[in-house]
């Protein structure tokens, strides 16, 4: 810079030569090189600043959206976690309402079939020949003989009254199960009922109820059976025979071509009784009525 102000002065003064003109030039044209390339210098600089500030911007955006991020993640899960409490609730309660439903189902069936079964029993009662005039005329006629012969003759000495007669359940009980098993059913039947009125709390009563179920069933009386059956669950329902009853009962249903009661019935049985034979006789049932409905 020095050098061009002294190379001013020569020219002004008029001793620069030619040489010196040229000098001057060539200085010229270097503080002109030096200055664009200060200037171009500044303006990367300034492009190197904005870039700075334009990735600082970024960058706070995109902390601000991880943050923004991680809280919704957050929200979502604990929504997620409310659902999967919710649903559980739900199945739990639509477990128990299905379970309900099912063993509703099943009492009304069998209310059903107890009706039918007294409605049968009550038209063979009203089925029974009343006796004719004539029979109820000597019959009559009988009697009054009977009252006037009875007049006639002196009075006696009166006889003591004997003892009433001690009866031995056990006994009674063991002729009514040979007569069953002789496969009178009917005969049998009558016993075994006779038995159980008698006897209601006697340790062999569950048996004869059970019985007298069984001798329905073996007739394919299977209204019949079931309300039998129904009857021991619900008088004896810690008897040995429960389970059986219960089995047999969903046969019988199955005899009948209701397999909606029979699978009721025996996926109770699977639930109450899940270690006895009986569950996995049941079991089976269940896979054939499966199968048939498919």
């Amino acid at each position: 810079m020095k050098k061009i102000l002294l190379s001013l002065l020569l020219l002004v003064s008029g001793c620069a030569t030619t040489a010196d003109v040229e000098m001057l030039k060539a200085d010229i044209n270097q503080l002109k090189k030096d200055s664009y390339d200060a200037q171009k210098e500044t303006s990367g600089l300034k492009a190197e600043l904005a870039e700075l500030k334009t990735g600082a911007v970024k960058e706070d955006a995109f902390n601000a959206i991880r943050e923004s991020e991680a809280s919704l993640r957050s929200e979502v899960s604990g929504i997620s976690k409310d659902l999967q409490t919710i649903t559980g609730r739900f199945d739990e309660n639509k477990y128990f309402i299905d379970k309900s439903l099912k063993d509703k189902s099943s009492e009304v069936d069998l209310l059903r079939l107890q009706i039918t079964a007294l409605e049968t029993q009550l038209k063979e009662l009203q089925g029974g020949k009343p006796p004719s005039r004539i029979e109820a005329d000597s019959k009559t006629k009988g009697k009054s003989e009977i009252k006037k012969e009875k007049k006639t003759e002196p009075e006696e000495a009166k006889i003591p009254e004997a003892k009433p007669e001690i009866k031995d359940p056990a006994k009674i009980y063991d002729a009514a199960y040979a007569v069953f098993k002789e496969k009178k059913y009917k005969e049998a039947r009558e016993k075994l009922e006779t038995f159980v009125k008698e006897f209601p709390k006697d340790s062999l009563a569950d048996n004869a109820q059970f019985w007298m179920a069984e001798s329905y069933y073996a007739e394919e009386d299977y209204a019949g059976a079931i309300v039998e059956y129904d009857a021991l669950l619900k008088n004896y329902p810690d008897s040995d025979k429960a389970v059986g009853a219960l089995l047999k009962q969903g046969y019988a249903f199955i005899e009948m071509g209701d397999k909606k009661a029979a699978k009721g019935i025996l996926e109770q049985l699977r639930e109450k009784y899940p270690k006895s034979k009986e569950s996995e006789l049941a079991r089976k049932k269940l896979e054939e009525i499966s199968k048939k409905s498919k």
